[in-house]
């Protein structure tokens, strides 16, 4: 279950780093949204971090939600056209993405 809780922390700081882009691009009442999105889902990503902490080793729980957290938050600028999808990108986050289901395989 804490791997679980961990893969879903991991993806809900994709959330509040895309927040965290649509707040800085917002104006005046607009934020309100997207800021309340980063607000609730940095709380809930670490919140389920520290969780997760409780009995996966920290290192590799920190590195598995910053992982995961990368990925996603690459995937959603590729899909969204803010970057670009390089070969030497996909490829660079394919590496991150084995390099953390390896983490998993190990602990």
């Amino acid at each position: 279950m804490s791997w679980l809780i961990l893969i879903l922390s991991g993806a809900l700081e994709a959330v509040w780093a895309a927040a965290l882009h649509k707040t800085s691009r917002a104006k005046g009442l607009r934020r309100i949204l997207p800021a309340t999105v980063f607000l609730v889902s940095v709380i809930a990503s670490t919140g389920g971090l520290a969780l997760a902490m409780q009995s996966i080793p920290t290192g590799t729980a920190y590195a598995v939600w910053v992982g995961v957290g990368v990925v996603l938050t690459s995937a959603y600028a590729i899909v969204s056209k803010v970057e670009r999808a390089t070969a030497a990108r996909l490829l660079l986050l394919a590496g991150i993405a084995a390099s953390v289901v390896g983490l998993k395989v190990v602990a």
